[in-house]
C-alpha cells in the first residue's frame, strides 16, 4: 500500500471537515467516508482500498496534537505560498523560483558539510508521520473496528431482510386444462381480490410459462402461512 502524498492532499478536505473541526467531529467524518468506501463494500472498486488508506493516515493524523499541529503549519504554509504564487507576475515568479533553488541547494550543502541544522515545518511533520507509524494509532485500531463491526451488520441485516421476504413469498396453483384460453377462470385481478383478503399483497406475477400458476408476495409471513394452508 502506497503512502498517502501529504504535498498533494487536504486531509480536512478529504474528510469533508474544517480545519478547526474537532477530534469528534474527525472521527463522524472518518465513520462516514470510511464506511462508504471500504474495500469489503466495493469489491469492484480498485481504488477503495487506497482511498480507504488515506482516511485512515488522515484520521491518525488529525486526532493526534502534536502530529497535526506540525501537519496544520505546513498545510498552511502552502496555502499561503500558493497564494502569493498567485499574485506574482511570470517574470517574478520566475526569479522566485530560482531563488528557491538556490535556499535549497544552499540548505543541503550546509547539511552535508557542516553537520546538524534546523529542520523544515515538512521534515518535521514526516518525525511526526513516522513517530505514529511506530507507535501504532489506537485511535485507527477503535474506529477502523468500529466500521468492520457496523459493516458486518449492514450484511446480516440484509441477510435478515432476504430471509423474511422469501417467507412472506409462495406459488399458488389451481387445476386448469392444459387448452382452456381462460387459465381457469382466473387473472391477476381476480386473483389479487380474492388473497388480498387474507392480507397486504406486495407483488403478484401470473406464471406466462405455466397454467394454473401465480407467485405472490404478502408483506407479512403470517398472510403467506394462511394461504398455504388454503391453496
Amino acid at each position: 500500500m502506497s503512502n498517502i502524498n501529504l504535498k498533494d492532499v487536504d486531509l480536512y478536505e478529504l474528510l469533508g471537515i474544517l480545519s478547526t473541526a474537532a477530534t469528534q467531529e474527525v472521527k463522524k467524518a472518518y465513520r462516514k467516508k470510511a464506511l462508504s468506501c471500504h474495500p469489503d463494500k466495493n469489491p469492484d472498486n480498485p481504488k477503495a482500498a487506497e482511498l480507504f488508506h488515506q482516511l485512515s493516515k488522515a484520521l491518525e493524523i488529525l486526532t493526534d496534537e502534536s502530529a497535526r499541529a506540525a501537519y496544520d503549519r505546513v498545510l498552511n504554509a502552502k496555502k499561503a505560498a500558493k497564494l502569493r504564487h498567485r499574485e506574482l507576475d511570470s517574470k517574478r515568479r520566475k526569479l522566485k523560483e530560482e531563488l528557491e533553488a538556490r535556499e535549497q541547494q544552499a540548505e543541503k550543502f550546509a547539511k552535508q558539510y557542516h553537520g546538524y541544522i534546523s529542520k523544515t515545518d515538512e521534515q518535521k511533520l514526516q518525525d511526526e508521520i513516522e513517530r505514529l507509524r511506530k507507535e501504532g494509532s489506537k485511535q485507527v485500531e477503535q474506529e477502523q473496528e468500529y466500521v468492520r463491526q457496523q459493516i458486518i451488520q449492514e450484511k446480516l441485516n440484509k441477510e435478515t431482510l432476504k430471509e423474511d421476504c422469501s417467507q412472506h413469498r409462495l406459488r399458488v396453483r389451481w387445476t386448469v386444462a392444459k387448452d382452456d384460453p381462460d387459465n381457469g377462470g382466473y387473472t391477476s385481478e381476480l386473483l389479487y381480490t380474492i388473497l388480498s383478503k387474507y392480507g397486504e399483497i406486495v407483488a403478484l406475477i401470473m406464471s406466462s410459462k405455466r397454467k394454473g400458476s401465480a407467485l405472490v408476495e404478502f408483506k407479512t409471513k403470517e398472510a403467506a402461512v394462511s394461504i398455504a394452508v388454503i391453496f
